[in-house]
């Protein structure tokens, strides 16, 4: 399993990714990714951050399941 650490930055990895390449989508993100604390917050566990980022990677991947069959049309 991964470490918080780690999880944290897959999770500034995909946000930037988001926030550079699909703008249109990173306006739904509710937070921007300078808010993401470099340490876990005492409460936050690997389990709640491996959550949100499951989300991030599902929200982009709806996106681009959606904007690829809207070019298909």
């Amino acid at each position: 399993m991964k470490n918080s650490k780690q999880i944290l930055e897959e999770i500034t990895t995909l946000t930037t990714k988001i926030e550079t390449d699909y703008p249109e989508l990173y306006r739904y993100l509710d937070e921007e990714p300078l808010t993401l604390p470099e340490k876990p917050h005492p409460k936050m566990d690997e389990e709640q951050l491996n959550d949100y980022l499951e989300s991030l990677q599902q929200l982009l991947k709806h996106h681009l399941e959606t904007h690829e069959l809207g070019k298909e049309g």
